[in-house]
């Protein structure tokens, strides 16, 4: 049997759901009223309700995030909510906390979040044989240990392939809290790695200012799906529930066609939903929103991530200016700009800048405002005016479902028996005296055109057949009410017959890979507590939410490295890095200032407010293993 491989896209509300089905997505996740860790992309059950009858029609799934930590008193409006969204057909829920395990919910499907920090065979095994059926697993992990996941269990692997990267740990974030005391893990992410940074070291001098240090370029593995897929990956996630519908429209359709070409050269795995898309422009992903791409960790530890310069988005890279004529730009490629595209470039000062084009006369592009600019400098279009107003148009993307439509008579009249590419069937009937037609003429051709016109239907005609045993007279209006009632008809059959998997939780006792679980297991109810008490683990502290005792707590465990960056690494970069920094290296944006300690085995970086007391160990200290093996 083939394996289903999905394109799962973001939905900020109904209408970027429904553009992302009609990209081509198999699932969309979608906040709901309350719990998302999203604040700013929560929607009604009503609107939710609607995703769903959308979705199911093109056979397409609806997961409903539901991933913030829960408070005692929320425990009870939550497992409401879940019941009203299992009543409205919603597929599955993204949930990072375990207390939802313990509740007295319906047979829905739970998966687990990426904020429930998924990095390790034993863990995922351990929710799978709790009752989780998919899990998205963190997005710093490599192919061998998403790999090494896969084959320690079989439950479903999701991972992240496009969009925004959060450069901690995901679920372990707290500089939002120490910052500003708003929790990530409640949804109010306060964006704190975007900011700009002041780094100095250990004798108070400045290495670096106002640059944005823990900022990092985006993702993009759209070239690393068949390496994902022979790892374990069955889901193809794409960040971005806060992004506008260019981005989702733009994103979707350029994952749909490299998952359709490796999909129609292996035999081995399906496409998860039903239809086909056709697309009136051509998706380039970095024509939409990015900070510059990177493959991340997937390929492990081979390039600098960081993007310093702004956690603006930089577009697609037109090219190198060439020269200045009259308060205007010579840039090559300048043929694919347009009036009104913003354009990004790093200014004379090295701060990153843009201006918008106002005209382009010959080759002379003129901006609305001039900026003195090095020849040399890399132009990039940030805002792409013409793409924009071609994908936001609503038949930027149609997606129509293959029916095969059957025309015969009847004793008393004829017959419409419409079948989709699914193997749904709908029939109408047409009451009529038959009539034969007054020329010798054929009327099939005519009724054949007629038949097929679908118009704004989910529907397209593949395949007519016409049984006559004369030829009949038809008029247009009948053909035309025949097909619209059978084909009407086949919305609601695929609707109604749509299969939602189902499971339901039932308590397990098995044991939780370690005993002892720190702040950063975001424990902040009873319930959870529960769960894990009877999965076998004896210490519990509190969520950070609950317990934070400022100027003192580690913020950020991370794979990201500044000494990395910087080309100061002793584990990869010791014949180039000259002499070491002196440490603790500090970041301070305004009155907030943070430490940052290295974990050079396990190739980590740690954030921590400034008046933590702190052991620093030598790098090749912590690195004496390597310096065995030279």
């Amino acid at each position: 049997m083939k394996k289903k491989v999905e394109i799962l896209a973001p939905a900020k509300n109904l209408v970027q759901g429904i553009a992302a089905i009609n990209a081509g997505a198999d699932a969309v996740y979608i906040g709901a009223p309350l719990f998302g860790a999203r604040t700013n992309a929560t929607n009604s059950v009503e609107d939710i309700a609607e995703m769903v009858t959308y979705a199911h029609l093109f056979k397409a799934q609806v997961f409903v995030v539901l991933n913030t930590i829960l408070y005692p008193n929320e425990l009870e409006p939550c497992r409401k909510l879940i019941h009203e969204l299992y009543d409205i057909g919603v597929d599955a829920l993204i949930i990072q906390d375990m207390s939802i395990m313990e509740m007295d919910i319906p047979p829905i499907v739970l998966h687990a979040s990426t904020q429930a920090n998924n990095r390790d065979p034993k863990h995922v095994k351990f929710l799978k044989d709790a009752g989780i059926q998919r899990v998205v697993l963190a997005r710093e992990l490599n192919l061998d240990q998403i790999r090494e996941i896969h084959e320690a269990s079989d439950v479903e692997l999701e991972f992240f392939v496009s969009g925004a990267l959060c450069v901690s740990f995901s679920g372990n974030c707290y500089m939002s809290i120490a910052g500003g005391e708003r929790s990530a893990n409640r949804g109010s992410c306060a964006q704190n790695c975007r900011l700009p940074y002041n780094l100095t070291d250990g004798t108070g001098a400045t290495l670096l200012s106002n640059s944005h240090l823990l900022s990092i370029k985006d993702l993009d593995l759209s070239d690393q799906l068949p390496n994902l897929i022979e790892a374990g990956i069955t889901s193809f996630k794409i960040e971005g529930r806060l992004k506008d519908v260019v981005y989702v429209k733009n994103n979707t359709s350029f994952l749909r066609k490299k998952l359709d070409a490796f999909l129609e050269n292996n035999e081995h795995f399906q496409k998860a939903s039903s239809g086909r898309t056709f697309y009136n422009f051509e998706a380039e992903m970095d024509r939409s929103f990015n900070r510059g791409y990177t493959d991340y960790f997937v390929n492990k530890r081979k390039e600098k991530i960081g993007n310093w310069e702004s956690p603006k988005s930089q577009g697609q890279i037109i090219g190198r200016l060439l020269e200045i004529k009259a308060n205007g730009y010579v840039i090559e490629n300048y043929e694919k700009l347009n009036n009104g595209d913003g354009l990004y470039f790093i200014n004379e000062e090295g701060v990153a800048d843009g201006t918008q084009v106002n005209i382009i006369i010959n080759n002379i592009v003129v901006p609305n405002t001039f900026k003195p600019l090095p020849i040399g400098t890399k132009i990039y279009r940030n805002s792409d005016a013409e793409f924009n107003k071609l994908v936001e148009k609503e038949n930027s993307v149609v997606r129509k479902i293959g029916v095969s439509l059957n025309f015969f008579e009847t004793p008393d009249g004829f017959q419409l028996v419409a079948v989709d590419e699914d193997g749904h069937t709908s029939s109408a009937s047409l009451s009529i005296l038959k009539e034969v037609a007054k020329n010798d003429a054929s009327t099939i051709p005519n009724i054949k055109t007629n038949l097929s016109k679908t118009g704004n239907t989910p529907f397209i005609v593949d395949e007519i057949s016409i049984d006559f045993s004369n030829n009949w007279f038809l008029p247009i209006s009948k053909v035309n009410e025949v097909r619209r009632e059978a084909l009407e008809q086949l919305i609601d059959i695929r609707v109604n017959e749509y299969h939602r998997e189902e499971f339901q939780i039932t308590k397990t006792d098995h044991p939780y890979p370690v005993e002892v679980l720190d702040f950063t297991y975001n424990v902040s109810n009873h319930l959870a507590r529960q769960f894990y008490k009877r999965h076998g683990v004896k210490e519990i502290e509190k969520a950070f939410e609950l317990q934070w005792d400022p100027g003192k707590a580690r913020v950020m465990v991370t794979k990201y490295c500044v000494k990395y960056e910087l080309g100061k690494c002793a584990r990869f970069q010791r014949d180039t890095m000259g002499e070491k920094l002196v440490e603790p290296l500090t970041l301070t944006h305004g009155e907030n200032a943070y430490k940052l300690k290295f974990n050079c085995k396990p190739c980590e970086m740690e954030i921590w407010e400034k008046d933590a007391e702190l052991e620093f160990v030598d790098e090749d200290e912590q690195l004496e293993f390597e310096s065995k093996k030279r």
